[in-house]
């Protein structure tokens, strides 16, 4: 800790924390403002239906995840079977396709005029719907399905580490008690990941909350879909903003009950002595069906719906390759990269003031600015408007004060307000990955820096930066993906005429054409594999 640390540093970590939770306070005061008719109108006639389908949406998708990711998560990580080193990383591809997209290609099949139901009808001769009965993909059950497959890496991914950190000593002994491998599982090992199986289950809920493309796309009225509507269709910005809070605060009660439920459990073992010989030697038609399980579930969560897409984007590649391809990739490249150094940048200051400042205060600001990723798309959007539309005015007021002529819509009408608003809401992946970093180096290489003359800035420069280097590419990395992959912020506060892939592949979506969008999905899966690929070398490293 540096004791000379001036207030200047202080300030400047509060003003960039202030900037960051800004659009949550104008959130919260756009709700406070009269608006009672639009409000009171859909109070009375769909909110109910709206919040019913949001929180169902959120614990079916959570449920669904548990159940598809525990048991390959157990497979891969305490078993040996065929495959078990591939499916290690080969079930996080998974995150890289957007849910909408595979909410489309599934569409496609499975629906009335879909191959599977075609073929049902020409082999068994029906004739009308009324002859016979299939599930109705456009549904919420359809919609949880579609989340499931695409949102379960984040517990696999959680509930894997956890599995693995667990103490052999501990499930030796339970067998050594006369427990089976499937109760040892049961009894000990499940109870024990419940910290991580949490964690995992509230991220699901979160981007489950935050989705809007594929409820839209399946007409399944959310909370999400319905901010949307108000906004843009009841032209009510204050409705749709009592509807955001109403978003978030049912986000924020669903994880702070699952936090009261389990607070007064506490979970203490030894670290991790595991070894590849403690794996369960799966034998017969049991690593058949790990194996198998795994494979089905990479099947129909990554492998076919990107060989489809792949499929669209051969048979409508003319149509595909052109100057609009071109135009709006470089718009999401140029986004993307601008969103990820200023994250960068930001987190990498508020994180070195939290670090040497003897001041508890001073790590305040950085819990701040990680609040954002908690916040939906679509809420976000509405939060950064308000204050950037009021700023616009007021400076165009005050050209007009002296005579001059306004600029115009400075920031509501360019790319700024996309800018800000992806940087309010990834800002959280920064912060945690320079954070993680920051624990690895020894607060002695602080004081020897101190006591050889090295001023802060030198300190940072010199010292910390070197070292930080692979946390600030990892959270850069992902910070990239996510801006790449952002939909609901994207349509609703890019400027008039700017597309970029994620709002032109899903306008194809909207309109039944992804065959000629499906170039551009490829490109945002193939982009979105990078961040897997390195997080996968970063896994083999330490298993």
């Amino acid at each position: 800790m540096i004791l000379g640390l001036t207030r200047g540093w202080s300030l400047t970590g509060y003003t960039i924390a202030a900037i960051i939770i800004l659009p949550l306070f104008a959130l919260l005061l756009q709700a406070a403002m009269p608006d009672e008719e639009v409000f009171s109108h859909l109070y009375d006639t769909v909110l109910p239906t709206y919040i019913y389908n949001s929180l169902m949406l959120m614990l079916l998708v959570g449920f669904g995840s548990l159940i598809i990711a525990i048991p390959a998560a157990w497979f891969v990580a305490r078993c040996d079977f065929p495959g078990r080193k591939q499916f290690q990383w080969l079930l996080l591809l998974p995150l890289a396709m957007p849910a909408y997209i595979v909410a489309y290609v599934y569409t496609d099949l499975f629906d009335y005029a879909g191959v599977v139901q075609r073929t049902l009808r020409s082999v068994f001769e029906w004739q009308t719907p009324q002859d016979y009965y299939f599930p109705e993909v456009r549904s919420l059950g359809g919609a949880a399905i579609m989340l499931s497959l695409v949102l379960f890496p984040y517990v696999y991914l959680l509930a894997r580490t956890a599995f693995m950190e667990q103490s052999s000593s501990l499930l030796h002994a339970s067998r050594i008690m006369g427990c089976s491998p499937w109760k040892s599982f049961w009894r000990l090992a499940l109870p024990m990941a419940r910290p991580a199986l949490a964690v995992g289950v509230a991220l699901v809920a979160m981007e489950t909350a935050a989705d809007f493309a594929t409820v839209s796309y399946f007409a399944v009225p959310t909370l999400t879909t319905a901010v949307y509507d108000t906004w843009l269709g009841y032209g009510s910005l204050a409705a749709a903003a009592k509807l955001s809070t109403i978003m978030l605060l049912v986000i924020f009660v669903m994880v702070g009950v699952e936090r009261f439920a389990r607070r007064k459990q506490k979970l203490f073992q030894r670290q991790s002595d595991f070894n590849e010989a403690d794996r369960y030697l799966l034998t017969g038609w049991k690593k058949f069906a790990a194996t198998g399980y795994c494979s089905l579930l990479l099947w129909f969560a990554f492998i076919w719906p990107f060989a489809i897409l792949c499929q669209y984007a051969f048979d409508y590649f003319e149509q595909s390759w052109s100057a609009e391809f071109f135009e709006y990739s470089l718009n999401s490249l140029y986004i993307a990269a601008l969103v990820s150094f200023i994250c960068v940048a930001l987190s990498l200051l508020l994180m070195f003031i939290r670090r040497i400042s003897p001041r508890s205060m001073d790590s305040l600001p950085s819990r701040l600015s990680s609040t954002g990723y908690a916040i939906p798309g679509t809420v976000l959007a509405i939060g950064v408007l308000s204050p950037l539309t009021l700023l616009d005015f007021s400076i165009n007021d005050l050209y007009q004060y002296f005579g001059a002529q306004g600029p115009g819509l400075l920031f509501t009408g360019s790319v700024f307000a996309l800018v800000f608003a992806f940087c309010v809401r990834f800002m959280a992946i920064t912060i945690g990955s320079i954070e993680n970093s920051y624990k690895r180096i020894s607060p002695s290489l602080d004081m020897a820096s101190i006591t050889m003359g090295q001023n802060p800035k030198q300190l940072l420069w010199r010292v910390h930066l070197p070292l930080l280097k692979k946390g600030i590419f990892a959270g850069a990395l992902l910070v990239f993906i996510e801006s790449m992959k952002e939909l609901p912020a994207a349509l609703l506060l890019r400027p008039i005429g700017f597309e970029n892939l994620a709002t032109y592949v899903f306008q194809y979506v909207s309109d039944e054409q992804l065959e000629l969008g499906a170039l551009s999905a490829i490109v945002i899966v193939l982009v979105g594999l990078i961040p897997l690929i390195y997080l996968n070398r970063s896994l083999e490293q330490k298993s």
